[in-house]
């Protein structure tokens, strides 16, 4: 059977090939990063690398990832979303199997750039071609549930793989394993979803100005997080960053408004479905990040935790990420995708409330604000994506998958950013001094509290928006 007489599946058994194939996509983007952080030791030791340098074989990957979804997400719209997957993968393989023959930490960074643009040209088509897959909505949720749910699969199981690996094994398995998962991916792609249809593709010109305006905001803002907290807030650096962000964002927005061809324009964005996904989406990536940045520097710094015990104490929101996937189509179909949209983001503000108002008086009420956000993020992660793309004509499904994620990606930066920002400016002296006096961890609890209420402010403004235009 040729791939251009693949019919419209009626059930998830009948799409298998292609559902194996995006699945090892989602696996790729959530276990990659996860898995090579627990080496980061190690590969500095082998590589004689400096702390920086070590910083952006992580950064430069997230960097590039984040940055170019949008770019590349209008180029997949126009050329072919299943052409473009195929070739990121084929990038994917390649990248990581020159892993094998790094031996500067230069080179490595390299090879995570490179690594970050097959991620971007992979992971927002991946959402596409689920969706567009099946015409039923109920399977459509079904499918990128379960695709969902194996990437967070291997973010769960990431780190402890990663540290067995690198016990027994070269650090570099770590990233030459991507090689058979995308030889995996390309074969399910190829075999199980058919190719683009010329008529189903988006034909106006690409907004190559927009796109670089968007490309510099975006990698600006995700850059600027790293600096506040590398550097400090009070230096020109991180401050000079965040404002060439916020300046690329604002000629961003200008150009598309008045672009005769913008990369995505501000009527498809203002439809309902597409700014309360975006919403809802955006509030759940700075709860996720911020809440994780406090949580660990809590049970660490404060509590005197060691980093296994702390990592074990983020366990409740791995468990419902990971369990809540047997709950999410339930749900859905008994309370409806919009209601189940807002309801979700809506438990993402209480687990923020939770923490930052009771979260110092001991670990059950941080296990508690925890479970809430993961669950909420568990559903709004799969209804906030369908709800965009149920918005979206069908020619522009990838650049809307980008959206969401982008969204996603630049409000966990911001999570970081206000997190960082306000305990540098509330604590004195150095956080990570072995031993605090009594008035600094004064000031780190008033810190944590300040900052939890903040980002449930921010979260909360991003929900109240986003339930206005459901």
């Amino acid at each position: 059977m040729t791939t251009s007489s693949i019919v419209s599946p009626h059930s998830l058994t009948q799409a298998w090939p292609a559902l194996l194939g995006l699945s090892a996509v989602f696996l790729f983007e959530m276990l990659d990063n996860s898995i090579l952080t627990v080496a980061l030791p190690t590969i500095g030791r082998d590589l004689q690398a400096s702390t920086t340098a070590l910083q952006w074989v992580t950064g430069a990957y997230a960097v590039v990832f984040g940055a170019l979804m949008l770019a590349l997400g209008a180029v997949a719209d126009r050329v072919g979303r299943r052409r473009v997957m195929l070739l990121g993968l084929a990038l994917l393989a390649a990248a990581s199997l020159a892993t094998a023959f790094v031996t500067t930490a230069e080179q490595l960074v390299a090879v995570r750039v490179l690594t970050g643009v097959a991620a971007a040209m992979t992971t927002p088509g991946a959402m596409a071609l689920a969706f567009r897959l099946f015409d039923d909505d109920t399977l459509r949720m079904r499918a990128i549930t379960l695709i969902s749910t194996v990437g967070l699969v291997g973010l769960a199981i990431g780190p402890t793989l990663g540290g067995f690996v690198v016990e027994v094994a070269p650090w570099q398995v770590l990233l030459l394993v991507n090689v058979p998962i995308a030889l995996l991916a390309i074969a399910g792609v190829r075999f199980g979803i058919a190719a683009d249809r010329p008529e189903d593709l988006h034909r106006d010109p690409v907004d190559v100005a927009g796109g670089v305006l968007g490309t510099a905001a975006i990698a600006c803002a995700l850059v600027a997080p790293t600096l506040f907290v590398g550097d400090g807030a009070g230096t020109w650096l991180p401050r000079a960053t965040a404002a060439v962000a916020a300046a690329g964002c604002v000629a961003f927005v200008v150009r598309e408004r008045t672009a005769r061809f913008p990369l995505i324009s501000s009527q498809l964005v203002a439809h309902p479905l597409v700014a309360s996904g975006l919403a809802f989406k955006a509030a759940s990536g700075l709860a996720i990040a911020g809440l994780g940045y406090l949580v660990t520097l809590q049970l660490q710094l404060d509590w005197g935790w060691p980093p296994a015990l702390a990592a074990i104490g983020m366990l409740p929101q791995v468990a419902v990420l990971i369990a809540g996937s047997f709950v999410v189509n339930p749900f859905v179909r008994r309370v409806g995708p919009e209601r189940a949209a807002w309801l979700s983001a809506s438990a993402v503000v209480l687990g923020l409330a939770v923490y930052a108002v009771l979260g110092r008086f001991g670990y059950p009420w941080v296990a508690a604000a925890l479970a809430l956000v993961a669950a909420g993020l568990r559903v709004v992660g799969v209804v906030a994506a369908v709800n965009v793309l149920r918005g979206l004509p069908e020619n522009r499904t990838t650049i809307g998958t980008a959206l969401v994620d982008t969204s996603s990606e630049v409000t966990s930066g911001v999570g970081i950013a206000v997190s960082g920002t306000i305990l540098a400016a509330m604590f004195s002296g150095t956080i990570t001094a072995a031993h605090w006096t009594v008035a600094q961890t004064t000031q780190f609890r008033e810190a944590v509290t300040a900052a939890g209420l903040v980002l449930t402010a921010i979260a909360a403004a991003l929900v109240a928006f986003g339930i206005a235009r459901n």
